[in-house]
């Protein structure tokens, strides 16, 4: 199964360690009463879903990020309830797994064209007269 599948199926999610706390976001006299701020742990060395290839490249994209645990936490305390939060901070979590595996572009070094650089040069000498044309006036 590739990452994409895996990604798509979400099958990390028997592996995600949660924990509430109070949240500093709005809900008014909610927010003095109620867990709604969701933190999202993720542990790297121990998931049985990515090949040592896999988490070495998370290691490395992530470095950052984890802890000394090996361990990866997302967060989120925008909505007033604790599932709402718990649906963003899983989506939060797997954009990131799917940004740190997406391949990069590789860049084609073009030229520019010939009638370009002849334009450029002909801007550059009518640019140079004009100015080499407001020289001191003798009286």
């Amino acid at each position: 199964m590739s990452i994409g599948q895996k990604i798509k199926s979400q099958v990390f999610n028997s592996e995600f360690e949660f924990q509430t706390s109070r949240s500093s976001g709005p809900g008014g006299q909610n927010v003095n009463k109620v867990n709604s701020k969701v933190q999202l742990f993720f542990n790297i060395q121990e998931t049985h879903f990515l090949n040592e290839e896999e988490k070495q490249n998370l290691y490395i994209k992530w470095a950052n990020k984890i802890d000394n645990e090996g361990k990866i936490m997302f967060q989120s305390q925008e909505k007033r309830s604790q599932t709402q939060n718990k649906e963003q901070v899983i989506k939060r979590f797997y954009d990131a797994l799917s940004k740190a595996f997406e391949k990069k572009k590789v860049r084609k070094a073009t030229k520019p064209k010939k009638s370009a650089i002849e334009a450029r040069i002909k801007a550059k000498k009518s640019k140079g007269e004009k100015k080499q044309s407001r020289g001191k006036v003798d009286w």
